[in-house]
């Protein structure tokens, strides 16, 4: 049974000196009289007792000397500099760094198909995340297209016992057959792909964004129309994705880990790390314990950025990811005045089965039947 839920410089110092120093040399200075006086012998020396020589002088030059008075110097104070801030070495793996970088994406190549259906055929792949390459399973339906596409992205399974569409398979299968274009990306590490940094595991958030970049690639996709599913640890990338990318028209959220880091951390560890920057250890294992830093990193505070609708379905007896991390996920997005729905599944765990997981599939199609269906050219 289901239950709906809640739908420089100091300038004056060395001025003060310069203007000290010109108010002494304005000082009075004294005037000086200069007398000069020529004597003139008699040719022939003779003693006269009535003759005394006399000192006359044959010019007084009066002269006033009067020092010339320093100039004042006007000193032009140096500007202030401001210092730009140092970014931290982890602002690209904030919320607001993975808005303003680039997902350059690249194409989609099929590597081999694994089987054909009256409805879709299915293929194994790979394409670009950066520097790394990473394979998935592709479900291409019967017809011309081009099909909406649904990116299904899968909890988590240690790397060693998983498979390309592992925990994806079912409903992968269930939308190719309704006509959705599907790829479940095996993400760094699991997997054909490559290993890389996974800090705050927004590894797997730049994998699936360069993976909606490279749907252009495929003449059968349509990439106005991008749909994404997301089930646990990667219920938690869906939901850091839909804070940084508008691309995705609708999101479904499948028991899905905390939207705020701090829960994750404590949970499971920093996990993250797997790529060959061994420098910037230090410094995540120093930013996964700043609550302040955690924060900007946890899609839970940025949903004013979602343009996304988003369904949201839990289990009340999932003790891996507690109903009460999707219901605070939900609250946010009503805060936020989002377009979301609650789906609660009574007993239900971590992975829904039988009657459960049919009616989780219902839900599912017609939600993307409501909000992929009609293609934005045109509108």
């Amino acid at each position: 049974m289901m239950i709906l839920r809640r739908i420089g410089l100091t300038v004056g110092v060395v001025l003060t000196v310069v203007l000290t120093s010109c108010r002494g040399s304005n000082a009075p200075t004294p005037t000086v009289v200069v007398q000069v006086a020529t004597h003139t012998p008699s040719a022939t020396p003779s003693p006269s007792p009535t003759s005394t020589p006399t000192m006359t002088p044959t010019s007084t030059d009066t002269s006033t000397l009067t020092a010339t008075p320093t100039p004042t110097v006007t000193l032009t104070p140096t500007p202030t500099i401001t210092p730009t801030p140092t970014p931290h070495p982890l602002a690209g793996y904030t919320i607001e760094g993975l808005r303003e970088r680039a997902y350059p994406g690249g194409a989609i190549e099929i590597t081999h198909t694994i089987t054909e259906t009256d409805s879709f055929t299915k293929y194994l792949i790979r394409y670009p995340s950066d520097d790394l390459s990473i394979t998935g399973m592709m479900n291409v339906p019967e017809g011309e297209g081009p099909f909406p596409v649904v990116i299904l992205n899968h909890g988590y399974i240690p790397p060693s016992r998983y498979w390309s569409g592992a925990d994806t398979w079912r409903a992968a299968d269930h939308l190719a057959a309704s006509g959705y274009l599907t790829i479940s990306p095996d993400f760094r590490g699991w997997g054909g792909s490559d290993s890389g940094d996974n800090f705050f595991r927004t590894g797997l958030v730049i994998d699936v964004l360069n993976l909606i970049s490279s749907l252009p690639s495929l003449p059968q996709a349509d990439p106005d129309r991008v749909g994404m599913w997301g089930h646990s640890m990667e219920g938690g990338v869906t939901t850091k994705a839909i804070t940084i990318d508008p691309r995705i028209k609708a999101a479904v959220l499948y028991a899905p880990v905390s939207a705020d880091d701090t829960d994750v951390l404590r949970r499971w560890g920093r996990g993250g790390r797997g790529g060959g920057d061994d420098s910037l250890t230090r410094v995540y294992r120093e930013a996964s314990r700043d609550r302040d830093f955690v924060r900007l990193t946890s899609p839970i505070h940025h949903f004013d950025f979602v343009a996304t609708a988003v369904q949201i379905h839990q289990g009340t007896a999932d003790t891996t990811t507690p109903p009460r991390w999707a219901e605070a996920i939900w609250d946010a997005l009503q805060s936020a005045g989002k377009d979301v729905e609650y789906f609660s599944y009574p007993g239900q765990g971590h992975a829904f089965q039988d009657e459960s997981w049919d009616l989780f599939s219902e839900q599912v199609s017609d939600f993307f039947e409501r909000t992929l269906s009609v293609s934005d050219e045109g509108e």
